[in-house]
This record gives structure tokens, sequence and C-alpha cells, in this order.
């Protein structure tokens, strides 16, 4: 069964509102990593045992870099679906 130009916009509309919000996520994600760098210098300044803290730094890097790898996923989706709508138009493929 053939898919339609309508479907494949839809598609690719669903994958550009991902793609926002990948962004969003991913800033965010990057935010909380600073935030949680600056709580560990804090409680060294304090003279705390930071080992757990540090520990949720790397965590919160390793969860950013893989929304980063997946936003990449998003965005091939995405150039896959624009080449399918633009090859339904007249004119195109």
């Amino acid at each position: 069964m053939a898919i339609s130009t309508a479907e494949w916009t839809e598609q690719l509309r669903a994958e550009q509102r991902q793609l926002v919000k990948a962004d969003r996520d991913i800033e965010e994600g990057w935010q909380r990593v600073r935030d949680q760098e600056r709580r560990v210098q804090e409680l060294m300044a304090d003279g705390h045992d930071t080992r757990q803290a540090e520990r949720l730094v790397e965590l919160l890097k390793q969860t950013s870099l893989e929304w980063e790898r997946h936003r990449v996923l998003i965005e091939q989706r995405v150039t896959y679906l624009r080449q399918q709508v633009e090859a339904g138009q007249p004119g195109g493929g």
C-alpha cells in the first residue's frame, strides 16, 4: 500500500515537533549538568563528600549525550520524510 503525500506530510510534521522537543530537552539536560556541577563545587568548598554528586554529574552527561544521539536520528528521519514529500509534489522526484 502506497503512502500518500498527505500522510508523508503528517509524519514530517510529527517528526519536526519531535525535533523541537529534542532540542528543548537537550538544552534543559545540559542546564541540569551545569547546575549539578555548581552544586558539586559548593559541596567541595564546604568540605563535603562529593562522590555521589559527581556520579550524578556523569549520569546527567551520559543522558544528555544519548539525547543528542537520538536527535541525530530524528534529523535523519526528517530529511527522509522531506524527500518523500518533495517526491510526491507535482514537479518533484
